[in-house]
């Protein structure tokens, strides 16, 4: 995952300590264990995003995805990537590879495929090596150039309209339908909203709470960061159906996914029930002793949820396909504790 969609936790907003080592990759010559299950007739389907529309002619077999989670649309979908974007933040083994998406190469019997390391941007070599038929990067921060130049190696899918702004919902649908597989996007689409709502009900003291999904530097208290709506974060938990907090629903047109206020404003936090961030639980009395953000009600309270840095679940709350039946109860019950009576 790229530094400049994460900055804020050690960069963009939360996602920042991205580790550096080097991709490993699957041998070139090795094929996808998990073809394409989609009928030829599927073809030639249409995609529409910020670029314009972007045609695949024929069943795309090899499969190449960038940016955080494309991959887990095909995998979802029993069709296994060529290559995919490694995982840089969050992975528990130093694999490149999250724990949900090792299960599923497992459960197909696959090998991890070529891994593009995106620290420094995208790797246009490695992708190309690939050989891809088709690229999917509907959830993604592509700049123009970056569009067209992936375009001179295949077809490829950008996001809609807002970079980094892709709901789990419109990433399905465009990634499946560029993969002629739109059908089984849908199913993939309420099992997940099933999946969603059993999750909840199991934490049902979260209903009706207004949630801020923050970033407090330990270091510099005087900022309180927060993730707009447009992020996956706070985004994914309002399709869920809890409200937003008056400072997230003033920006909800910004297009900015992060945005921050000084620690001088904590009034516009009074409404908040519970605050999310990442770090360890050494930030809740960092919090609470200070002058100013100690007078927010819900940090005074300890209505804190904090989710350990660079680990699995802290990476699951970037909801994406094979996360959520993964670990969205475990996330839940963790934003869940601090509410409890």
């Amino acid at each position: 995952m790229r530094i400049s969609r994460i900055l804020a936790i050690g960069a963009a907003a939360a996602l920042a300590v991205g580790l550096s080592a080097c991709a490993s990759s699957a041998p070139e010559s090795t094929a996808p264990s998990g073809g394409n299950p989609a009928s030829d007739d599927a073809f030639p389907v249409t995609v529409e995003h910020v670029y314009g529309e972007t045609t695949i002619s024929e069943k795309p077999e090899r499969v190449a995805t960038i940016a955080w989670a494309n991959h887990e649309v095909p995998l979802a979908l029993g069709i296994v990537p060529v290559g995919m974007s490694k995982a840089t933040w969050g992975d528990d083994d130093d694999n490149g590879v999250l724990p949900w998406v090792e299960e599923k190469l497992d459960e197909l019997g696959a090998e991890t495929p070529v891994l593009f390391d995106e620290t420094d941007g995208i790797d246009y070599e490695a992708v190309a090596d690939t050989e891809p038929d088709v690229i999917l990067a509907a959830y993604s921060g592509l700049t123009q150039e970056e569009y067209d130049t992936l375009s001179k190696i295949a077809p490829v899918v950008a996001f809609p309209k807002v970079a980094w702004g892709t709901s789990v919902d419109d990433m399905i649908e465009l990634d499946s339908k560029a993969l002629g597989l739109e059908k089984e996007g849908e199913a993939l689409i309420e099992q997940l909203h099933a999946d969603a709502d059993k999750a909840l009900e199991e934490n049902s003291i979260l209903k009706d709470k207004k949630v801020l999904f923050s970033y407090i530097d330990p270091t510099d208290l005087s900022q309180v960061g927060y993730y707009t709506a447009i992020d996956t974060r706070p985004g994914y938990l309002h399709e869920l159906g809890l409200p937003l907090p008056a400072i997230v629903e003033e920006n909800k047109d910004s297009t900015q996914f992060y945005l921050s206020v000084s620690a001088e404003e904590a009034q516009k936090f009074d409404d908040v029930d519970l605050f999310i961030t990442y770090g360890d639980d050494s930030i809740i009395p960092l919090l609470q002793a200070d002058p100013l953000l100690s007078k927010i009600p819900a940090i005074a309270e300890g209505r804190i949820a904090v989710l350990p840095d660079a680990t699995p679940i802290a990476a699951s709350a970037n909801p994406s396909p094979l996360s959520i039946p993964w670990g969205l109860s475990d996330y839940l019950g963790l934003l869940a504790a601090p509410l409890a009576p």
